[in-house]
């Protein structure tokens, strides 16, 4: 394997996020051979093809992303779109039609429909026709705001394109068996989903939308998180570093997350075992190891 001297890209880069100097050797462990696979699997396919990358919230599933998507691009000239399943969010008048129609816990962004699905099966399907002069514009939610930008405002994106790289939380997440939606996992769920409607709602739309949704992935990478309580510490972590700008208390940021504990912990469970690539992230950020089965390259890397 090249050493990170030979590309000072990797270091620009992880100065450009802040990420200690570690990152460097684990991009060069991990994000290379995933690289390698990945063209392959264009190669094998001889089309544009969409790689789904899950983690937890604060696994560094977008920085791998970042990374992957930079290490295609200029290692291996492969043109390369990235895709967050972040910035398919509804902005707040459709969130607050779903928090009236099915329950005040849509209202809060996050959770299976709560997303624009059928924008991001159009904009998979616009990034993945083949042809020259392409321009697809991909949209842009702000965090900060906690609503979806002006498509004047969204990114634009010059195909024709070999990869997509489609990251989020819940990628490629499957839904639960009704049986497993009876016992609430946290006071969230007791005392505002008492009667489980919150949760069978999201949990109907893993099973239809985002179904469809997810069927354009060819291939699937997972952050595998020691366990579900990091998530908490992580992002605590990462609100105290902004808590001045934020705004936002712990008891808040806890609260928040709740949203996300049931298909964390599921996932967690079950992705493992279906998932293409899994990286095992420790307790300091690091990745620590990873696995790979069944890659649909033919011969190659399978």
């Amino acid at each position: 394997m090249d050493s990170g001297i030979n590309k000072p890209w990797i270091d620009q880069l992880r100065r450009a996020e802040r990420l200690p100097a570690s990152y460097t050797g684990m991009a060069l462990e991990y994000v290379a051979p995933l690289a390698e696979r990945v063209q392959a699997l264009r190669r094998y396919l001889d089309r544009p093809v969409v790689v789904g990358v899950n983690g937890a919230q604060g696994s560094g599933k977008s920085t791998l992303a970042l990374f992957l998507a930079n290490w295609l691009e200029r290692e291996q000239g492969l043109s390369t779109a990235s895709l967050s399943l972040d910035d398919l969010y509804l902005d707040k008048p459709a969130r607050e039609h779903l928090a009236s129609r099915h329950h005040p816990l849509l209202r809060t962004r996050g959770v299976p429909g709560t997303h624009d699905v059928a924008l991001g099966i159009k904009i998979l399907d616009e990034l993945t026709e083949q042809g020259p002069g392409r321009v697809v514009r991909l949209p842009v939610f702000d965090k900060a705001t906690d609503d979806l930008l002006k498509q004047a405002e969204w990114r634009r994106f010059d195909g024709p394109v070999d990869v997509v790289l489609f990251e989020g939380w819940c990628i490629a997440a499957q839904p639960q068996s009704n049986e497993f939606l009876d016992s609430p996992v946290n006071s969230l769920e007791a005392n505002d989903d008492p009667d489980r409607v919150w949760r069978t709602f999201v949990n109907e739309k893993l099973n239809s939308d985002y179904a469809e949704l997810f069927k354009w992935i060819d291939a699937l990478i997972m952050l595998r998180i020691p366990s579900f309580d990091n998530v908490f510490a992580w992002r605590e972590l990462q609100e105290r570093k902004q808590r001045a700008d934020s705004g936002i208390s712990a008891d808040e940021l806890r609260h928040f997350i709740m949203h996300f504990e049931r298909l964390t912990r599921h996932m967690l469970e079950y992705m493992p075992d279906y998932a293409n690539t899994v990286i095992d992230i420790d307790d300091t950020h690091n990745m620590v190891g990873m696995t790979h089965s069944n890659w649909p390259c033919g011969g190659a890397f399978s």
